[in-house]
């Protein structure tokens, strides 16, 4: 659906981006002619990862880093900048997710989620944005938020998460309308269920709670990478250009089912709309 070259010579960095759906982002980057920079804690887990990236062509160049210590995102944002003599594109989608009732939580437990998502994407935003702005350089931002943050909503049994979406969510926002006079450009992306070995086994660890949740979107099934990947290809492209401070939702509609008070009808059958019919009538 793209031209070859939509990416060409963009630096893109990616936080968490040696696994799950931060590779998959990558990886799609790369076959639209970006220059591609991995950063995470394990630096074995990179390294593997941009061996087998650019197999197929494509730099792909690796630096560690824990996001939650701002020296560290320093110097991974000079270690990049030193390799490529720029970056175009920050993805913000290191993240950390669990479920637990919000009761059983100690406060290490929701530090270690708010330290990664909220904290860490700001501490990466400020260096970066800080550099474009010196530099007089242009930049997008994309950031990878929750179906619960976009829709205001929250959720139980995830909170941390909730609260440190909600806040990344909020950042995107506030810094879409603050920096956009330096032509620094925010955009969000909510996506809903797109399974990853990691998180679905954190999230979802039973076969009853995935057939549950599945059951909750409109189109009954997961969302696949590659239809994430295209989303977050065009909104960091400058085809999108005058796309800012956008979130946008990708979850085959679960939030939106959830929200209507009546929705839960859509698993009447034929039969059961026919006796609730006659007894509607009955009752007039």
């Amino acid at each position: 659906m793209f031209i070859a070259d939509l990416l060409k010579d963009k630096v893109i960095v990616i936080t968490g981006g040696g696994t799950g759906l931060g590779r998959s982002l990558g990886e799609r980057f790369l076959e639209l002619g970006a220059k591609l920079a991995i950063t995470s804690r394990r630096e074995d887990v990179l390294q593997k990862a941009a061996e087998e990236m650019s197999q197929n062509g494509g730099e792909v160049f690796y630096v560690p880093c824990d996001v939650r210590d701002p020296e560290q995102v320093t110097k991974m944002v000079d270690a990049v900048w030193q390799h490529f003599g720029k970056i175009d594109v920050f993805v913000n989608n290191a993240a950390g997710n669990f479920i637990s009732p919000t009761e059983r939580l100690s406060s290490r437990a929701v530090d270690s989620v708010l330290n990664i998502v909220l904290h860490g994407t700001f501490y990466c935003t400020l260096e970066v944005g800080k550099r474009w702005i010196e530099a007089g350089q242009q930049g997008t931002f994309l950031n990878i938020v929750t179906t619960y943050a976009a829709s205001s909503s929250g959720s139980g049994f995830v909170t941390p998460s909730a609260a440190a979406k909600a806040g990344v969510l909020s950042l995107t926002r506030s810094l879409a309308v603050e920096w956009a006079k330096y032509g620094i450009r925010h955009v969000a992306i909510a996506p809903g269920l797109f399974p990853t070995e990691g998180a679905w086994s954190r999230l979802v660890p039973t076969q009853e709670m995935a057939d549950q949740i599945i059951h909750r979107v409109p189109m009954r099934r997961v969302g696949n990478k590659e239809e994430l990947s295209n989303l977050a290809a065009y909104l960091i492209s400058d085809q999108a250009a005058y796309i800012n401070g956008e979130v946008v939702t990708i979850d085959g509609g679960e939030w939106i089912q959830g929200a209507g008070q009546f929705n839960e009808l859509i698993d009447v059958t034929e039969e059961q709309w026919d006796q609730l019919a006659a007894s509607i009538k009955k009752g007039k």
